[in-house]
C-alpha cells in the first residue's frame, strides 16, 4: 500500500531547512557591524610621498593608513596560504576548519585550534574581542557572516592589513614594516613577508627585539607551511622610531589645519635628515641654551627644502627646543643692507662704485657708530656693504625713507613687526622684527633679480610674482655678495650677507647661488645675550658646510642684464660719483623747512618741501594729515606739544621726514 509519510516526512524537513536558514539569514541580517571606517595616523610626508612624521592616535597608538596597491603581494599571499587557504571561496567562516576545531575543543574542553578565517579574526580585531571562549568564537562567526555580505574580499583583507598588531603600539602592515624593516612594504623579501605572518598571532609573545628565538621559530613555520625555501637571515633586533623629522613644521600645519590627514610638504627627506644632523653636530659645541635653525629653499620656485627649528624637539640644555626659530621675530643686524642697497640702485640714487663718506654723522637725533667704532673714510658702495659700514646704509634709508625699506620687505614676502609701531632710520641696521623664513624671503627676491618668490611648504600655485626692483639693481647687489671673502677653507662664488644684532643676541647669515638659498641662525631663544657670537665667525662657517650637504658645486649665477651699468668711479654720471651732490629736483622729496630738529615756538605750522613729484601727501606722527596737494608750501595744522614726526611721501612713492619740537 503507498504511503505519503516519507513525502510528509520530506517536506517537513524541507520546511524545516527553510525555515532555519530564513531564520539564520534574519539572525545575520540582525548583527550590528562595528566601525569599519578606523582612524589612522595623521602623516607629513615629503615631495616624493616618504613618511616623515606620524602622529599618534587614541592610546598613543600608531596605525598608518594602508592604501590600496601599497603592500607588497608575497606577503598577502603568504598570509592567505598560512591563514585561510580557502579565504576566497568561503562565506566568512570555513567550516571544515571549524569542523576540526569544535571536535577538538569538545574533547578536551577548551579551544586548542582557532579555525578562524580571516575574516573571523577581522571581526575580532574590530571588535577588540579575546578568541579564548566559545561564546567569543560564535560572535566571531556571526559577525564574520555579517561582513562578508557587506563588504568584499580585498576590503576585508584590508582591514586585516590596517588592524593586525605587531608588537607594543604599533598596528598595521605599514606601521610594523617600517618599525621592523625600516622600509614601507611594497617590496618585501620572503622572510620578511614571513614574519610579519606570524606576528600578530602573538604580537608580544613573538616580539622580535625581546623574544628573537620565538620571532625565529613563527617565522620559519610559516616559511615551511607555505612550502618557501627556509631563511638564514636574522630576525630585527631593534624596534626602529619612526621618523619624525621637522617636527615644528609638522606641528605648524596641523595647527593650521587640524582636520587633514596628509600633508604633502615640498620638503627632502635627504635633505632634512643632513640638516637636522649638521645643526645638531653645530650646536653640539655652543654654550648652553644657545640654539640654532636654519631654511634651505628653491629660490626658482619657492619651495622649502629643508627646515630645522632647533637642534632637538625638546628642551635639552636649555635651548627651549620646542620654540621654532625659523618662524620667530628677531632683530636681523645687518642682514637688511643688501635689500637697502638694492633699493638704492634702483631709484638711481647710487651704483656699486659710488663715494660715500664713513665718517661720524649725526641723523637727527640718531648718530649710529660702525660695529667695530672704527671709520673708512671715502668708500664705495661695494666696499660699504662687503665691510658692512653703517653710515652708508643709513643714509641710503634716509634718502629712500624708512616707509619705502618696510613696502619693500613685505612686497617680498616678509612680515615685519616693528617693536615701536612706527619705521625709523634704526631699522637700517635691524630695528624691527623679522624671522628667519622672511629674511630668507628677501634674499630669494634678491636672487631671483628682484622679483617677489612664492615661498612655501607646500606645492605653490605658480603665481607670477611682484616686482620690487629692476632686475640690474638686484643683480648688483648680488655681484657684490658674490665677492665677499669667503670663511677660511670654503669655496668662493657664493653671494653671501652675515649680520649680528645688537648685544649679540643673533647670529645670522644667508646666502644664494643660482638656483638655492639657506638662511641660518644661532642664538638663544629667550633673547639673552651670548657673548662673543658674530655672524662672520659662527654663522657664516655654518652657512657654507650647508651648501656643502646641499650639493657638490653652487649654481652659476646668472649673467647682468643688458641694462646694467659697469663702470668705474670716474667713468659714472656725475651724480652717481659720490653720494650726497646735488641731483635734480624730482629726484627726491626733501623737507626744506623748517629742519631737522628745530625746536618750535608755535603750534601751527607751515612746512616747505623741495624736489618730489606732486601730488604730495603728508603724515603727522603717521597719520595722513594731507593728501593730493601740488603745492610745495604745506600747513600741517596744530602740533602737540612735545615731539612731533613730520613726513612727506611724493607720487613717485619717495619719502622724506623730519622730527621737530613744540615748546609753547
Amino acid at each position: 500500500m503507498f504511503s505519503h509519510r516519507p513525502f510528509i516526512a520530506l517536506a517537513v524537513c524541507l520546511l524545516t531547512i527553510a525555515t532555519t536558514r530564513d531564520a539564520w539569514d534574519a539572525w545575520v541580517a540582525r548583527t550590528v557591524l562595528p566601525l569599519t571606517l578606523a582612524e589612522t595616523s595623521v602623516e607629513m610626508r615629503d615631495r616624493d610621498g616618504v613618511l616623515m612624521r606620524a602622529f599618534d592616535i587614541e592610546d598613543g597608538r600608531v596605525r598608518l593608513a594602508v592604501l590600496p596597491g601599497s603592500v607588497d603581494p608575497t606577503l598577502t599571499n603568504m598570509l592567505i596560504a598560512y591563514e585561510d587557504k580557502r579565504f576566497y571561496h568561503h562565506k566568512g567562516v570555513d567550516a571544515r576548519a571549524m569542523v576540526r576545531a569544535f571536535g577538538q575543543a569538545a574533547t578536551s574542553g577548551k579551544v586548542v585550534s582557532g579555525g578562524s578565517t580571516l575574516t573571523m579574526q577581522v571581526a575580532r580585531l574590530l571588535e577588540n574581542s579575546g578568541t579564548g571562549s566559545m561564546h567569543g568564537k560564535w560572535r566571531q562567526m556571526r559577525l564574520a557572516w555579517a561582513l562578508e555580505r557587506s563588504l568584499s574580499k580585498d576590503e576585508i583583507l584590508h582591514l586585516y592589513l590596517q588592524h593586525a598588531p605587531y608588537g607594543g603600539r604599533i598596528e598595521g602592515v605599514r606601521s610594523a614594516s617600517l618599525v621592523w624593516f625600516g622600509k614601507e612594504p611594497t617590496r618585501l623579501s620572503p622572510s620578511e613577508a614571513a614574519l610579519l605572518v606570524a606576528l600578530p598571532q602573538a604580537p608580544e609573545a613573538r616580539r622580535p627585539d625581546r623574544f628573537p628565538d620565538a620571532a625565529l621559530d613563527a617565522r620559519d613555520r610559516v616559511l615551511t607551511r607555505v612550502g618557501a625555501a627556509t631563511s638564514r637571515a636574522d630576525v630585527p633586533r631593534k624596534m626602529r622610531h619612526l621618523p619624525r623629522l621637522a617636527p615644528h613644521l609638522a606641528d605648524a600645519l596641523r595647527g593650521a589645519n587640524p582636520h587633514a590627514r596628509r600633508f604633502p610638504t615640498t620638503l627632502s627627506v635627504a635633505l632634512q635628515q643632513k640638516m637636522e644632523t649638521l645643526v645638531r653636530a653645530h650646536a653640539a659645541g655652543q654654550r648652553a641654551g644657545v640654539s640654532v635653525a636654519l631654511i634651505a629653499l628653491d629660490h626658482t620656485n619657492g619651495e622649502v627644502l629643508a627646515r630645522v627649528g632647533a637642534p632637538y624637539y625638546s628642551d635639552a640644555n636649555g635651548a627651549l627646543g620646542f620654540v621654532d626659530m625659523t618662524r620667530a621675530k628677531r632683530s636681523p643686524g645687518s642682514t637688511l643692507k643688501p635689500l637697502i642697497y638694492g633699493l638704492a640702485f634702483d631709484r638711481g640714487l647710487a651704483h656699486p662704485e659710488t663715494v660715500f663718506a664713513d665718517r661720524p654723522t649725526r641723523f637727527g637725533r640718531y648718530a649710529p657708530q660702525n660695529f667695530d667704532g672704527q671709520f673708512r673714510g671715502d668708500v664705495t658702495a661695494r666696499d660699504a656693504l662687503s665691510l658692512s659700514l653703517n653710515i652708508p646704509p643709513v643714509a641710503l634709508t634716509e634718502a629712500l625713507g624708512p616707509d619705502r625699506l618696510m613696502a619693500a620687505m613685505r612686497a617680498f614676502g616678509a612680515d615685519p613687526v616693528l617693536p615701536g609701531g612706527q619705521a625709523g632710520l634704526a631699522v637700517a641696521l635691524g630695528g624691527v622684527g623679522l624671522s628667519l623664513e622672511d629674511i630668507a624671503r628677501m634674499y630669494a627676491g634678491l636672487a631671483q633679480l628682484g622679483v617677489e618668490v612664492s615661498v612655501s611648504d607646500q606645492r605653490g600655485d605658480g603665481r607670477p610674482g611682484y616686482r620690487v626692483m629692476a632686475p640690474r639693481a638686484a643683480w648688483q647687489v648680488g655681484d657684490i655678495l658674490r665677492g665677499i671673502a669667503p670663511p677660511a677653507g670654503a669655496p668662493g662664488g657664493l653671494a653671501y650677507k652675515t649680520g649680528t644684532s645688537y648685544g649679540h643676541r643673533d647670529a645670522w647669515a644667508f646666502g644664494y647661488d643660482g638656483q638655492h638659498v639657506i638662511g641660518v641662525w644661532i642664538g638663544r631663544p629667550d633673547g639673552t645675550p651670548v657673548p662673543g657670537a658674530f655672524g662672520a665667525d659662527h654663522a657664516a662657517p655654518l652657512l657654507f658646510e650647508a651648501f656643502g650637504r646641499l650639493k657638490p658645486s653652487f649654481t652659476p649665477a646668472p649673467a647682468p642684464p643688458p641694462d646694467t651699468l659697469i663702470s668705474t668711479t670716474a667713468d659714472l654720471p656725475t651724480p652717481l660719483r659720490r653720494f650726497g651732490l646735488a641731483r635734480p629736483t624730482h629726484a627726491n622729496p626733501v623737507l626744506a623747512f623748517p629742519p631737522d630738529g628745530a625746536v618750535l615756538a608755535q603750534a601751527e605750522t607751515v612746512i616747505k618741501v623741495e624736489g618730489g613729484v606732486l601730488p604730495l601727501t603728508v603724515l603727522l606722527n603717521g597719520a595722513p594729515v594731507a593728501s593730493g596737494l601740488r603745492t610745495r608750501h604745506i600747513e600741517v595744522g596744530a602740533l602737540d606739544a612735545g615731539f612731533s614726526d613730520i613726513a612727506v611721501i611724493d607720487a613717485a612713492g619717495r619719502s622724506t621726514r623730519i622730527a621737530v619740537e613744540l615748546r609753547p
